[in-house]
């Protein structure tokens, strides 16, 4: 499932910074514009894989119900 988050670039000096708008904490930075929004996808993916490891230990043995949800902003 695709999912569709707002990226935030400012030049800063000599080198670019962003972020995702939606979700505190994905951050980079790069020299080039391109080396940032590589870098800040790759970043959003570990977060969000990092975030579904912890969930999954914290569940186990738990009974739960796990499903999508998709929002209109």
């Amino acid at each position: 499932m695709k999912s569709a988050f707002t990226a935030i670039f400012e030049k800063v000096d000599d080198c670019y910074v962003g972020y995702v708008e939606e979700l505190p904490g994905v951050n980079t930075q790069g020299r080039t514009l391109e080396e940032v929004r590589e870098n800040l996808c790759e970043a959003l993916e570990l977060i969000l894989l990092s975030n579904r490891e912890i969930t999954d230990k914290e569940l186990q043995g738990k009974n739960f119900i796990r499903e999508k949800i998709k929002v209109d902003v």
